[in-house]
């Protein structure tokens, strides 16, 4: 739906199912009951997430017609997509697997490749869409040598330019605005908002502007204003949150470089404060255990006493390290829901979701707005709610911040 320029959507990550099939089934028995609840009678677009194999059936014009007619049938529209998970995203060990394959595999390029040609044929007449990634690898593949990462940086930066080209050529043939939209999110290659707008500038647009120039017979100045259209930033909340960002900052910087947010998602990270009583930390320990599970990684950044961070890859190693004096609160990577803010000893960044969205309200940074909580099979049981019901009152909840 659209509210105050902005398309507003849940993503449907949060369904389980690989296979094309399984993935429309879900939708078909989700979105209708969940437009009729936020969208009355307004149109209403679906961030639609596919697997690797659902694309590879989606794609097949017999199946993309079947979903047009049905979208058509429920006046509902596809504006953004998720790409970032490739296999298995439910029911099975996620963890770090999240990014395979990554940004330097051909994997990869053929699966973003064959989403945005997806895309391009559920799109809306006059509007843009794009498509969330990850941000490049997962940095611990490559241990601690710098020569093995800026080796990956630019091999996946050539990749990404591969998507950029396919970009260009259907914006010149059916003036279609497609962009990429890459996710920086915590032990990522890219995992603030700085290190996304460093690699921006001192890889993708120098390397690019050689491959775009050569390949279209443009000039500088064009290939970059190229560049900076089909390639923009993703937004999470969350990722942003859990690195203690500033989101005034953030967007700023991105304003003053001529980058471009592609969408916001917008999801909700656990947090607490750390007493400086060591013996007091117990409760809070057993308060985030229930977080522990098995299926997603839950990296969690630590504040310390002088506002230096120490980066834990996953929740249990933040857990051994419970005691530590010198920090004073933690960040955790786990998507709770957004109506929330208060889960007994801990609390979420709901504040964060808040300000960023009154950022939205004054600038319109991004017509793309997705809400992303994609952890509702494996949240404790106190907080399972029917899918319905949970992604209804997010909805809501995100509409009264906009309004």
């Amino acid at each position: 739906m659209e509210i105050n320029n902005a398309h507003l959507t849940y993503c449907t990550n949060i369904h389980a199912g690989e296979s094309w099939k399984e993935h429309f089934a879900a939708i078909q028995q989700h979105f209708p009951k969940i437009k009729e609840q936020v969208a009355n009678n307004q149109a209403m677009g679906i961030g639609l997430r596919l697997s690797h194999v659902a694309s590879l059936e989606l794609i097949k014009k017999e199946n993309l017609n079947v979903f047009k007619d049905w979208l058509n049938s429920q006046n509902g529209y596809v504006f953004t997509m998720n790409g970032f998970p490739y296999g298995s995203f439910h029911h099975t060990v996620v963890k770090d697997h999240v990014h395979s394959p990554d940004w330097t595999t051909n994997e990869r390029v053929d699966y973003t490749k064959r989403l945005f040609d997806i895309l391009k044929e559920l799109l809306p007449t006059g509007m843009d869409g794009g498509i969330s990634t990850s941000p490049l690898t997962y940095r611990h593949w490559f241990g601690h040598s710098p020569d093995a990462l800026n080796e990956a940086k630019e091999k996946a930066t050539r990749n990404i330019l591969q998507v950029v080209e396919q970009l260009i050529q259907i914006k010149q043939t059916t003036n279609q605005v497609l962009h990429l939209d890459i996710e920086p999110e915590p032990d990522g290659l890219l995992e603030t908002g700085d290190e996304f707008i460093d690699w921006f500038e001192t890889s993708l647009i120098p390397i690019g502007i050689e491959v775009i120039t050569n390949r279209f017979g443009v000039d500088p100045a064009e290939a970059e204003a190229m560049l900076k259209e089909h390639v923009r930033l993703c937004y999470d909340v969350c990722h942003f949150a859990v690195g203690y960002e500033s989101h005034q900052e953030a967007v700023d910087n991105l304003e003053q470089k001529g980058i471009k947010i592609g969408k916001f998602q917008i999801s909700a990270a656990l947090k607490s404060k750390l007493s400086n009583d060591i013996e007091d930390r117990q409760d809070l320990e057993e308060a985030f255990k229930k977080y522990n599970e098995s299926t997603y990684l839950h990296q969690v950044v630590a504040r310390k006493i002088d506002g230096s961070l120490i980066r834990y890859r996953d929740l249990p190693d933040a857990l051994n390290d419970i005691k530590n004096p010198e920090v004073t609160e933690w960040r955790s990577h786990f998507h709770v829901p957004v109506f929330l803010e208060d889960f007994g000893a801990l609390q979420s960044t709901q504040s964060d979701i808040v300000e960023v969205l009154k950022i939205q309200n004054l600038k319109l940074l991004t017509p793309h707005i997705e809400v992303e909580t994609y952890t509702w099979e494996v949240l404790p049981e106190a907080l399972k709610l029917p899918i319905e019901e949970c992604i209804i009152r997010e909805l809501n909840w995100i509409k009264n911040q906009i309004v």
